[in-house]
């Protein structure tokens, strides 16, 4: 079962709901917000995103970086927007100062030395998925508290799409969580100790999807 937090009275502010993630990433290393972000605001980040798509501004996603960077579309098939944290829009800041607090709550609690923030868009058209993985690249260890913010409006278990997060029980047995994306909910955990994967959508998925990570 999913690690819940209850949903947040008065975002985007609201110390005890990062005290409840905090509490969360220090014992099973992940947890589930059902209402990280106001309807208003989720809907119209979705808004914002498909207008973007439409244009044309979202890539293929690939697998690796740098010279190893390369397009795998057995392995993913989602597209990507980056969010230029120079140049965000409106409501792209407003995303990130809500990201900047959690940040700060972490790091005051757990003291990981969480030092920024990096994210994109990831649009999931019809049939796409996201194989089984972990978000840390072989030759940078850096990347810490991954989170992941849905945008999907009315999702339902037969939409597919679930995030499979994968995990040992005390006995060494593996079990896996399924989380549906629905629309305002958010999931983090600890980007080094959860394989997962996205399961095949079967409509549009869209998410906000980033990572807290420490100085390389």
């Amino acid at each position: 079962m999913a690690f819940v937090v209850g949903a947040p009275e008065s975002p985007p502010e609201n110390p005890p709901l990062f005290e409840a993630v905090v509490e969360a990433l220090t014992g099973p290393g992940w947890c589930v917000i059902p209402d990280f972000l106001p309807d208003e605001t989720w809907r119209a980040l979705a808004a914002e995103a498909r207008d973007t798509y439409e244009d044309g501004g979202f890539r293929h996603a690939g697998v690796g970086r740098g010279e190893n960077f390369s397009i795998r579309p057995e392995i993913r098939n989602d597209r990507v927007r980056w969010i230029d944290p120079l140049e965000p829009t409106a409501l792209q800041q407003a995303w990130l100062d809500r990201v900047e607090s959690l940040r700060l709550a972490i790091n005051r609690e757990l003291m990981l030395g969480l030092f920024g923030f990096e994210g994109h868009f990831a649009l999931y058209p019809e049939g796409s998925f996201y194989k089984r993985h972990f978000d840390r690249f072989t030759d940078a260890a850096n990347r810490t508290v991954t989170l992941v913010q849905y945008l999907n409006e009315d999702w339902k278990p037969e939409d597919g799409g679930a995030l499979r997060i994968y995990q040992q029980s005390e006995s060494g047995a593996e079990f896996y969580s399924d989380v549906l994306p629905h629309g305002g909910s958010a999931v983090l955990f600890l980007t080094e100790k959860f394989a997962h994967e996205v399961l095949p959508a079967n409509r549009e998925r869209l998410s906000l999807t980033g990572w807290y990570f420490r100085r390389r």
